[in-house]
């Protein structure tokens, strides 16, 4: 039986990040900007930050797990 919960959650969680395809931290002309699909140099370093934070957060702290097979 294979662990398929690292790779659903990471998997996840790269969709939902993408800068600019549900919201962008910061915005071009306000804070949060939701579905303009553009991007900066500085929300791509915000959205890699919260990813990264947020894939250890599940992966290590509440240890998600899915087994299938």
């Amino acid at each position: 039986m294979e662990n398929w919960g690292p790779v659903l959650v990471s998997v996840l969680l790269f969709v939902l990040l993408t800068p600019g395809l549900l919201f962008q931290i910061p915005g071009k002309q306000r804070c949060v900007e939701f579905g303009n699909f553009h991007t900066s140099g500085a929300s791509i370093m915000l959205h890699s930050l919260l990813y990264f934070s947020l894939v250890c957060v599940f992966l290590l702290a509440i240890k998600v797990h899915l087994y299938l097979g």
